[in-house]
């Protein structure tokens, strides 16, 4: 299996544009962020600006047949930041790779910051060893960087799923969301179907593996962590080919104690957040099969049913809610200087 690409296809792409009409049960929607490349997972830094993690577009190469088509590197990479009502790239140089024209890359897929200093990216792979040495070596790992814009390489988490394998299939990486914590990263490897924590020191252990389970013989490929209320890690996969519908769940995490499913099930979660109002909010990239149709918001209520609050969204990327309480989604996911953020008044 381990097929965990999803921003990929073209007809995908226009499929959904050309459905593509957002309605919602909200007071307001503004576009705050626009041009952005491939925009994925927003996180709020200490000092209350939105970051959100740019894939790229890709570059000049090299390059390599994967997933059905041509797909070149470079370090169209970035982290946008929207401060004080000023929009700025603010690391760039970051490792990409996609189709010709920058549709639907991998690169640079959540961003988290944790204090001064403690702020992290992930950058996806989407394949093991091999295709990373074909691609460029800064695929599947972690980045650091700095107020300044400075950055290094930090965790390799696709060489921790080369050795270490935990969900026993073949070896694949993509590292995906990320939550930087007081002594600790932990982040969701979408190729892996796991959840991994990071220390301070380094080290890298399992928390907890989503795989295949008696009924659904496709991948887990978990793309979403939030901490709860009580705590508790909570994990959103999207599911992976042929990409049925009403087959995604939430995990409930506690670390070393058995996973659990929490709520009703989702089609192709993207992200998850709580919100100041203490519901579960989680994010469908899609709504029909095979990976098409127009992402829906929703919001999970306390009887456990799910309530859509936004609908006709072109490909939402990821969701966070600010200090002013307004909810920031990035949209546009898969379009090379189309993407923008939204906030969005609930």
């Amino acid at each position: 299996m381990k097929k965990t690409s999803f921003y990929l296809s073209c007809a995908v792409v226009l499929f959904i544009a050309f459905l593509a009409s957002p309605t919602a049960n909200a007071q307001s929607i503004t576009p705050v962020m626009s041009g952005l490349d491939n925009p994925r997972h927003l996180a709020f830094g200490p000092e209350g600006a939105l970051y959100v993690a740019e894939a790229g577009r890709g570059g000049l190469g090299p390059c390599f047949f994967i997933r059905g088509t041509i797909q070149c590197a470079g370090s169209s990479g970035a982290v946008s930041r929207l401060w004080k009502g000023t929009q700025s790239r603010i690391v760039t140089g970051l490792p990409s790779y996609a189709p010709a024209g920058g549709a639907g890359a991998t690169g640079p897929h959540a961003v988290s910051l944790h204090g001064r200093g403690n702020a992290y990216v992930t950058i996806g792979l989407g394949g093991n060893l091999t295709t990373r040495a074909i691609m460029g070596d800064g695929f599947g790992r972690t980045v650091r960087f700095q107020p300044n814009g400075n950055w290094d390489y930090e965790d390799d988490i696709a060489g921790y799923e080369q050795t270490n394998n935990p969900d026993g299939f073949v070896p694949d990486s993509n590292p995906y969301a990320i939550l930087a914590e007081p002594g600790q990263r932990v982040l969701t490897d979408a190729g892996g179907n796991d959840l991994l924590q990071v220390r301070s020191n380094g080290s890298i252990s399992t928390l907890a593996v989503f795989p295949a389970r008696p009924g659904r013989s496709t991948d887990s490929v978990p793309t979403s962590v939030a901490v709860g209320p009580d705590g508790a890690y909570y994990v959103g996969e999207l599911t992976g080919v042929p990409f049925n519908i009403n087959d995604a769940h939430i995990y409930r995490v506690v670390p070393g104690q058995p996973v659990q499913t929490y709520g009703p099930t989702f089609s192709f979660i993207i992200d998850l957040a709580w919100g100041p109002d203490g519901r579960l909010y989680v994010l469908q990239f899609a709504t029909l099969p095979g990976l098409t149709g127009p992402g829906i918001l929703y919001r999970l209520e306390s009887d456990g049913t799910k309530t859509p609050i936004l609908t006709g969204l072109f490909a939402p990327g990821g969701i966070v809610f600010g200090p002013d309480g307004s909810l920031y989604m990035s949209h546009k996911s898969v379009l090379a200087g189309g993407g923008e953020v939204l906030r969005i008044q609930l």
